[in-house]
């Protein structure tokens, strides 16, 4: 079958493979069935179907056979390094910060505790008479816990976003981990020796030279992103290509772990480069790399599982004359499960003192999302690649074992742990809203019901079709049926009930940084704020949410040490330069922006709750917070007021050109201008942009020009 194959059959069978996943997507919408381990079964039907019928699939089942028998380093180098990289870059880089001791825990000693424990049970265990470092090359091939298997079901069942970010790190640089210490035992299997030093030097040089490469791909290519504007497509088109290139340089140029270098270039994108896309470029990123990652994801769980099939019965003479393999793969599975289990209890200490904490309830998730998937396979395919060679190292069986039970251990750990998680996070009561979050729901409903009834006394008299009803429309919106009782405020709770109105108060500080932080996004895209200026609030504002459970609204506290007069200002006048125009100019932008985010937010949540106590005594907590954004803008402005004003100039000349752009575009849409006279338009803009950057270079003439003038600067005394 395999000569009669066309390379574009294997182009059908990814079309199959997306309507397949597409169908499930559909057909699973509102149920508990995992749409991963939906698309893992597809697998297995598809490649025993392909199987069963004797090749009787015509082209689709030509397809199956070339994709089953892919080279599994094309495997790897074609999905890993997207979806890695989608999933680094969408995490929280504050989240990964304080979850980072926990992470290397789990990938670190926890890969090596794992390892020893898998490859000692199956060579006490198991009647294969295999070597130990054949037994701890399958241990370190089953202790990947496969990223792209457990983002898929996190984002699905809607965990938390602390354990979210354990376990997806963990996840992520586990499987860099794994395959080093797979890469060292595979090494040894085929007659390399490793003594304690050469073994300690491998580890640090493949794992701490991806992480330098990942570093040195980040830190090029945002510097490539600060020359590109308004370009949304080559934006986009940079950030694919480079996850790419550094998994290839990483993998085959330098020999280092290819994972462990995307993850590292994934999460300086997402520490450093998030405020680079604004607008539409943003929106247009996360919808690409969404797709990416969907599309990604629906391929390699059904090519898993045809790949799992395809193993399976391929092998069928050699599993009948051992029987006993299937037991085996089922005791496997309770090695596996018992393994995690001893790796988190071990280190459940450690993970329970650093970061945010852990407690027994996630800790028994994190046991039981240890979920194994392509990874492990296409690892396990290796092997069995390299055993059908001629080399007196690994035998044929051998392989043929290594597949069988990694693809088995893929599907156990999908079927039973993956369709099991949302029935576990439900019976420990992790997947329910806080009693304060649920009043704010019911709350934020009857505010629903009242604006569908403001839109519908808006549209009610139609000039063409004339009126509607009322109560038709509403039978129609179902979510606010049942809305009979009479509304009742979130914060109307009993005098002596302090452990509501703690919640109550966390619960609204969270919301109101949340609002705090919406605002300077907003003022990034209007211009109003520079990139390094947004990260830098944005930063506060992670910081803050940690602690707003214990004190009051402290998001001003991790601004304080960027908002100082520089000392330069005590030297002669001559001696200003440009570094020290940026310093107090980056002061300004912090407390005006901060200023104008919590005043923006305490509007929004003043409309939204009204006069309630708890809303007011957080209102207060912020006015309280910009004392000193007004005392050092008011500073400023004594001792240098034309500073403040050259800054205004060149803030409003970026908001006018924006408003401009966006003026163009919207005429474009409506059809009243042609794309070719946008195009000319917009690039005339565009020209203004970069005259607007020489603004800075002003700001410095007038400081120079004030050494001139009959004032004298003194620094100010708050």
């Amino acid at each position: 079958m395999g000569g009669d194959a066309e390379p574009d059959d294997a182009v059908l069978f990814v079309g199959v493979s997306l309507v397949l996943g597409i169908a499930s997507r559909h057909l699973l919408r509102g149920t508990r069935v995992p749409y991963t381990v939906a698309l893992l079964v597809l697998g297995v039907a598809l490649g025993s179907l392909e199987y069963g019928t004797q090749h009787g699939l015509g082209k689709l089942g030509a397809g199956i056979h070339i994709w089953a028998n892919i080279n599994p380093d094309l495997l790897l180098a074609v999905f890993l390094p997207a979806l890695l990289f989608e999933s680094s870059f969408s995490m929280e880089v504050h989240q990964i910060k304080r979850c980072m001791a926990q992470i290397v825990l789990l990938a670190g000693p926890g890969v090596v505790i794992s390892t020893v424990l898998l490859g000692a049970a199956v060579k006490l265990t198991f009647p294969y008479n295999w070597s130990w470092k054949t037994s701890l090359l399958l241990g370190g091939l089953l202790s990947a816990t496969d990223p792209v298997a457990v983002v898929a079901l996190l984002k699905e069942l809607g965990a938390s976003k602390k354990l979210s970010t354990i376990i997806e790190g963990e996840s992520l640089m586990n499987d860099g981990t794994s395959i080093v210490v797979y890469q060292l035992f595979y090494r040894m299997v085929l007659g390399r020796t490793f003594d304690a030093g050469s073994i300690i030097k491998f580890l640090s040089e493949v794992s701490l030279g991806a992480v330098a490469l990942g570093l040195a791909f980040g830190i090029v290519s945002i510097l490539w992103l600060g020359f590109i504007f308004n370009d949304t497509i080559i934006e986009i088109s940079l950030t694919l290509a480079v996850s790419y290139i550094a998994f290839f340089t990483a993998q085959d140029s330098l020999e280092v772990s290819g994972v462990l270098t995307v993850m590292t270039l994934g999460m300086f994108y997402a520490a450093f480069a998030k405020t680079a896309f604004k607008g539409e470029s943003q929106q247009s990123l996360h919808h690409f790399w969404e797709m990416v990652a969907y599309i990604a994801n629906t391929l390699i769980f059904i090519l898993s599982g045809v790949v799992i099939a395809d193993g399976v019965l391929q092998n069928n003479a050699h599993f009948e004359r051992h029987g006993s393999s299937w037991g085996f793969l089922l005791l496997l599975y309770v090695f596996v499960q018992i393994s995690r289990l001893i790796v988190v209890g071990v280190l459940y200490p450690l993970l329970h003192h650093f970061g945010y904490g852990l407690d027994l309830k996630e800790a028994m998730i994190l046991v039981w999302s240890g979920l194994r998937g392509a990874v492990a396979l296409s690892l396990s395919l290796s092997v069995k690649r390299t055993s059908d060679t001629v080399q007196p190292y690994l035998k044929p069986e051998v392989g043929a074992m290594f597949v069988f039970f990694t693809g088995g251990i893929v599907f156990l750990t999908l079927i039973f742990n993956g369709s099991t998680t949302q029935f576990l996070l439900h019976m420990l009561g992790m997947d329910k809203l806080s009693a304060t979050k649920l009043r704010i729901l019911k709350y934020t409903r009857y505010e629903m019901l009242n604006k569908a009834l403001e839109a519908f006394g808006e549209l009610r008299d139609d000039e063409e079709l004339g009126p509607a009803d009322w109560i038709t429309v509403k039978k129609y919106i179902t979510c606010l049926n049942d809305l009979d009782n009479e509304p009742e405020h979130p914060h109307d709770v009993g005098d002596r009930d302090d452990r509501m109105h703690t919640m109550n108060l966390t619960d609204i500080r969270v919301r109101l940084l949340n609002g705090v932080q919406a605002a300077y996004w907003g003022m990034l895209e209007e211009g109003r704020i520079t990139q390094a200026t947004a990260n830098i609030l944005m930063r506060s504002v992670d910081e803050a949410m940690d602690l707003v459970s214990r004190q009051t609204l402290c998001d001003w506290k991790g601004l304080k040490s960027n908002v100082q007069f520089p000392n330069y200002y005590r030297l002669p006048r001559k001696l200003v330069t440009y570094f020290t125009v940026k310093r107090l100019e980056s002061g300004c932008y912090i407390c005006a922006a901060f200023l104008r985010a919590h005043r923006i937010a305490r509007r929004q949540l003043h409309d939204f709750l009204g006069d309630s106590e708890v809303a007011r005594t957080v209102i207060d907590e912020s006015n309280a917070e910009g004392e000193e954004a007004r005392r050092f803008l008011e500073d400023v402005r004594v001792a240098s007021p034309q500073v403040l004003r050259v800054l205004k100039t060149r803030q409003v000349t970026y908001s006018v050109l924006t408003h401009l752009s966006e003026y163009i575009q919207n005429l474009q849409k409506t059809g009243l201008l042609e794309e070719k006279e946008m195009v000319q338009l917009d690039d005339g803009l565009q020209v203004a942009r970069i005259f607007n950057l020489f603004l800075l270079l002003c700001l410095c003439e007038h400081l120079q020009f004030a050494s001139h003038s009959k004032y004298t600067y003194k620094t100010p005394v708050s």
